[in-house]
């Protein structure tokens, strides 16, 4: 597990980016209770057969939330059989949880929902300064995705139903650190080792090949050396941009909104005082109460005799330890900012004076009114650009439903020409050259988008050079293309590919030929014969060093029972290495502060692999069945070709 999380970090990171996406944003309550969609059966649980296209729904309803996060996330990772297989997995176990939480009758109560509800940040984002929730906003939230609030509040008590299947397991995990010290130490322990390497590149000069020798190459591997599909197409784009643009604002709109919306466009009133306090809780005694407003009598008292001298008694006798030092200088603050008492009283004093004995909760002040910023309204012209910009990107919300009505009823029903949607809507037709099919490094997110691709490659498209229905390539995005020129895939000629047939062809016998070399001198090594190896060197899991993570990992798992142990391994298209571990050293006793943290990570690990150990017996009992293969692994040349 440890060597697995370090070596696929990039992959760890793109799936945990799946894993955590709110509820609402993956598959509706309606996903779940649907167990009978169409094509053929990719998984079984509980006697309930999955369908592709269920899968395929779950997958890019992933893929679409991932790339609303991300956009410039390498959309080959995302679409590769990985991927996709890692989206199969996560249904089947969302399928397995919620028969498992059937069964053992988990509900989730309202008042446990509200509570989860109240926690979501999306939601708390929704929310009015007054504290009630913005119901449009959270409407259109909602609707966006497909769903409406009935609908995100049945999915939500339907994950907190399933998250408890595996709770009382994970959460009741226990890992002390005498437990935990022995695999601590084993995985942190450090090896003495030699190396060395037989690298592919060394042995390129040795590999003789003829021109027989390439050509048969390329016929064994014609799908090596094939030129993509690729389409010329045009295309258009309806956005909020786009409609924003057709929309015009006129002065008379402006000002109306700007008059009735003064206080957007206005400083408040702030005024700055200083104050003298007397402690005396509204809970303490009658006594020491009117000890403490009898202090502050006399301190006024003084006051008004000698004003010029508030600073020097604020400092000298004040209570609050925040403005003491300073003079007791509170400086600017609006209304709403003080409590009642003391902003009626600093708010009715003008400039210079200073106010009665004031009660409050705290006890007794004595407030100085040091300066005063009147309101101030921003100038119309100030503001005007910004206010057409508001203006118009609210209509263009408002319009944006009707006008994807219209444009998608266009580009379908006069499929042979743009021309039509973009008189209408006042859009402009672009144009791509060589599209592919998996979209290549700088690629506009536009032209990016698996679904799109799919409808331009369609045979709809290629064959009839008909335009493709209105696809959703994001929030508030819709476009449609049209296949001006297609090219299909095919197999280059060897004329132009030789070169790369040679390369690959020498490169892949160069690497057989270190490996065998590899595996040759570690055998005559183990028997006695001496060996050119590296200086020797200290290594650890977590010790930087110059030797490839795979040889590390190969010295790490390698049986010391006898010493010194040798190990080979495979770097693939790098080469072949033979590693030799001399001793093995216990790890360097960490800090008090590091051990507690290396505790409560191992006490992580423990607890997810209960709750995984917890899982698959929830699958043997429903016997749960992916039937799609699953991918195989890529190493060596395989990996780049």
């Amino acid at each position: 597990m440890f060597d697995y999380v370090r070596n696929n970090t990039r992959l760890m990171g793109i799936l945990l980016a799946l894993l955590i996406v709110p509820a609402f944003v993956l598959v509706g309550v309606d996903g779940y209770r649907r167990f009978d969609g169409q094509g053929e059966t990719v998984a079984t649980v509980g006697g309930k057969d999955i369908k592709k296209d269920e899968w395929d729904a779950a997958h890019r309803r992933e893929v679409d939330n991932i790339r609303s996060r991300q956009p410039n996330v390498d959309m080959k990772m995302l679409d590769s059989d990985d991927a996709r297989f890692a989206s199969l997995e996560r249904l089947v176990r969302e399928r397995v949880l919620l028969i498992a939480a059937q069964k053992m009758n988990l509900t989730t109560s309202n008042q446990k929902l509200a509570a989860d509800l109240q926690k979501n940040e999306v939601i708390a984002s929704l929310r009015k300064p007054d504290g009630s929730l913005d119901m449009d906003r959270y409407r259109q939230l909602l609707a966006a995705q497909g769903m409406s609030p009935e609908m995100f509040e049945a999915q939500m008590r339907q994950d907190l139903s399933m998250r408890q299947v595996t709770q009382a397991v994970t959460s009741s995990s226990l890992v002390t650190a005498a437990v935990a010290r022995p695999s601590l130490q084993a995985f942190f322990e450090r090896r003495e080792v030699q190396w060395a390497r037989f690298e592919t590149n060394a042995y390129k000069g040795k590999v003789q090949v003829t021109d027989e020798d390439v050509s048969a190459y390329y016929n064994a591997h014609p799908a090596q050396f094939q030129a993509a599909e690729k389409a010329d197409i045009e295309y258009v784009v309806l956005d909020l941009a786009s409609v924003t643009d057709n929309i015009v604002i006129s002065d008379a709109d402006v000002k109306s909104y700007f008059d009735q919306n003064l206080a957007r466009y206005s400083t408040k009133e702030e005024r700055r005082a200083s104050h003298i306090l007397i402690n005396a809780a509204a809970s303490a005694p009658a006594t020491e109460r009117d000890a403490a407003k009898a202090k502050a009598t006399e301190l006024l008292v003084q006051l008004k005799s000698a004003p010029a001298k508030f600073a020097e008694l604020a400092k000298k006798h004040s209570q609050d330890p925040g403005s003491a030092p300073s003079g007791g200088d509170l400086s600017f603050f609006q209304k709403g900012a003080m409590v009642k008492p003391f902003e009626d009283a600093a708010f009715a004093l003008k400039k210079g004076e200073v106010s009665e004995v004031v009660e409050s909760e705290f006890g007794y002040h004595i407030i100085l009114l040091t300066d005063v910023r009147p309101a101030v309204v921003r100038p119309f012209d100030k503001v005007k650009t910004k206010i057409v910009a508001e203006l118009k990107k609210s209509q263009a919300q408002r319009e944006f439903a009707d006008k994807a009505d219209v444009f998608g009823n266009l580009v379908y029903e006069q499929a042979d020409s743009f021309a039509p949607v973009t008189e209408r809507l006042k859009l402009k037709v672009q144009f791509a050259k060589d599209v592919a099919r998996q979209p290549g490094p700088g690629t506009p997110p536009v032209l990016a988008n698996a679904k799109l691709l799919d409808a331009v490659f369609a045979a709809d498209s290629v064959d009839k050079k008909r335009n493709t229905a209105a696809v959703e390539v994001g929030a508030n995005q819709l476009v449609a293309a049209r296949v001006i020129e297609y090219r299909p895939a095919h197999t280059l000629p060897l004329g132009e590919v030789k070169v790369k047939v040679k390369e690959q062809l020498v490169s892949e016998k160069a690497q057989a030929m270190a490996k065998a070399e590899g595996e040759k001198s570690l055998a005559a090594w183990k028997a006695g014969a001496e060996g050119k190896l590296s200086a020797p060197a200290d290594i650890a899991r977590d010790k930087p060093t110059t030797l490839l993570q795979q040889e590390i990992m190969a010295a790490m798992r390698t049986d010391t029972a006898a010493l010194p142990a040798w190990v080979g391994v495979d770097l693939g298209g790098q080469g072949y290495s033979v590693v030799k571990v001399n001793k093995v050293q216990p790890r360097v006793e960490p800090a008090t502060d590091m051990a507690a943290q290396e505790l409560r990570q191992y006490d992580q690990w423990w607890s997810s692999a209960e709750g995984l150990a917890y899982y698959e017996a929830l699958k043997g009992r429903l016997k749960a069945e992916i039937k799609v293969a699953k991918p195989a692994v890529k190493t060596g040349l395989d990996a780049k070709s």
